[in-house]
């Protein structure tokens, strides 16, 4: 694995010495003899435009390495030349740090290009929607916010948590706009998900204390 890695670190530095020992190959001894280290050459260059380093960037991702993520992307020169369903990836973890350093509007743009070029699972994509409108919400933008999260629910979310907070989300819109009919719903929808992600619970029981006190 660490073998694999270091490869696709340094997968074009590899490919341009297998070109270079190609064409001296070449020189010297002839097409045929040369074919094989041209091959091998074309192959990592070809890797490392076309694929990128995204399974280097997972694993920070995955152990919490922003930092060291953020340098990995950095080395992207080129993104428009990566396969379409990564560089949708691409975007979306581009989109992803930007939210985290609260850049709400490059990670909204980010997001934007990612789902634009489609990504690759539809409850990936819903999770990008949901957090473009949680964005909404930070910037009090309540029509985009709503529309970016029905379309969120719509495509389909990857689990009970972020589909109670989906519903959590509406319901505090539908509570801005007073439209409590639709927000009593949203709550109920939320809750009957019994989430546990302690921040989701939190808020449950923060809503539950006045809701019921609501018309409609």
């Amino acid at each position: 694995m660490k073998f694999y890695n270091l490869v696709i670190r340094y997968r074009l530095f590899i490919g341009i010495a297998f070109l270079v020992l190609a064409i001296v190959t070449n020189i010297f001894g002839g097409f045929w003899p040369a074919f094989l280290p041209y091959l091998i050459g074309a192959i990592l260059i070809f890797g490392h435009f076309f694929f990128g380093p995204m399974r280097l960037i997972q694993e920070h991702m995955e152990s919490g390495d922003m930092d060291a993520a953020e340098k990995v992307l950095a080395q992207i020169k080129y993104p428009n030349l990566l396969y379409k369903p990564i560089r949708s990836v691409y975007f979306t973890l581009k989109g992803n740090i930007a939210m985290m350093k609260q850049d709400y509007v490059g990670a909204e743009k980010m997001m934007k290009k990612g789902i634009d070029l489609g990504m690759p699972m539809k409850e990936a994509e819903g999770a990008s929607l949901l957090q473009m409108g949680m964005m909404a919400m930070q910037r009090s933008d309540l029509k985009g916010a709503e529309n970016y999260i029905r379309s969120a629910l719509r495509k389909g979310l990857p689990d009970k948590e972020n589909e109670a907070a989906a519903y959590l989300q509406m319901c505090s819109i539908m509570m801005t706009k007073r439209e409590f009919r639709s927000a009593k719903d949203f709550f109920r929808k939320a809750k009957a998900l019994k989430p546990t992600t302690p921040q989701i619970v939190d808020q449950i029981k923060q809503i539950e204390k006045y809701i019921a006190r609501m018309p409609g």
